[in-house]
């Protein structure tokens, strides 16, 4: 049997928002479904304790149901990887990526772990996320706060943010057109002028070498939405920039979309494209010898 947080939805659903997905009441069904969720994660991961995070939660934010609120509980009481095991054997809701895809980012995050992974959007998979990564750190940045805190709500041992986008999907061109000239320093923080760096982030995520990134947001699928040309951009300037050694990681989700295909092409290199499955790529950036000299473009 299939646990049922290995099937996919190909749209973010809110974190109350109810799947289709029908549960049996048979306490049989439930018990094998259970035991089968304990017997893989146990088996794929360990127990560990992180920090939880410190943001507020917004009193506009629909409340907990009971059973979201037990599941909250438990992190005062129990490791991540059997919170996780409770969650996502009784949840409707499930991730938004497929097995494959998922398992993808997973056995890298197994051969690296602990280590530092960002992931761009939040929802029904961040507690999925979390637990592959043990004793590691990972943060998660989200445009919506109403996502951002009721996600903060149901798992308090996330590390979250809400951050701005400055695009929206209808200029994905004529950025790509212009950024040689708009953004030739190759500098995120404080830049003004290059309208594809992420120039707001929260200190921590300038403070540190990712080894893992993960694309899955903000949303790109109507001429209003923010895209993820910045995203991208700004994930391949993260890479070219790291100090430690190694290289880093980039999974990008939806490539089905001709605007992360175009942009993934342009700053993530498909030389450095060493996989992928259905709508998810995988590439493996290494530093730039000379991480300010962008006139010529990344690849």
């Amino acid at each position: 049997m299939q646990p049922s947080f290995f099937k996919s939805s190909h749209k973010k659903k809110h974190p109350h928002s109810h799947s289709t997905i029908p549960h049996s009441g048979n306490p049989r069904f439930l018990s094998v479904l259970t035991a089968t969720a304990v017997v893989i994660i146990l088996f794929l991961f360990y127990s560990r304790r992180t920090l939880v995070s410190n943001n507020p939660c917004s009193d506009d934010t629909p409340p907990l149901t009971a059973a979201q609120a037990i599941i909250a509980a438990e992190f005062d009481t129990l490791a991540t990887p059997l919170v996780a095991i409770l969650h996502y054997a009784t949840a409707r809701e499930v991730p938004q990526q497929s097995k494959g895809e998922i398992r993808l980012t997973f056995e890298v995050l197994q051969s690296l772990a602990p280590c530092n992974f960002l992931v761009f959007g939040i929802g029904h998979d961040s507690l999925m996320w979390d637990s592959f990564n043990p004793h590691g750190t990972t943060l998660f940045l989200e445009e919506d706060p109403k996502w951002t805190f009721s996600a903060l709500k149901r798992f308090p041992i996330l590390r979250a943010h809400t951050v701005l986008y400055p695009t929206r999907l209808s200029d994905a061109n004529s950025l790509l057109s212009s950024y040689k000239k708009d953004c030739r320093d190759g500098i995120l923080k404080g830049n003004r002028q290059c309208h594809l760096a992420l120039s707001e982030l929260p200190d921590e995520v300038y403070g540190r070498d990712w080894d893992v990134i993960m694309i899955d947001a903000p949303r790109g699928y109507f001429a209003a939405a923010p895209g993820r040309m910045a995203v991208i951009y700004s994930a391949a300037v993260m890479a070219r920039g790291r100090k430690r050694s190694g290289v880093t990681h980039v999974f990008l989700h939806d490539v089905d979309r001709e605007i992360e295909r175009k942009y993934a092409k342009e700053f993530l290199c498909m030389k450095y494209r060493v996989g992928g499955i259905k709508r998810l790529w995988h590439f493996v950036i290494p530093p730039a010898v000379n991480v300010n000299d962008t006139t010529h473009g990344f690849c």
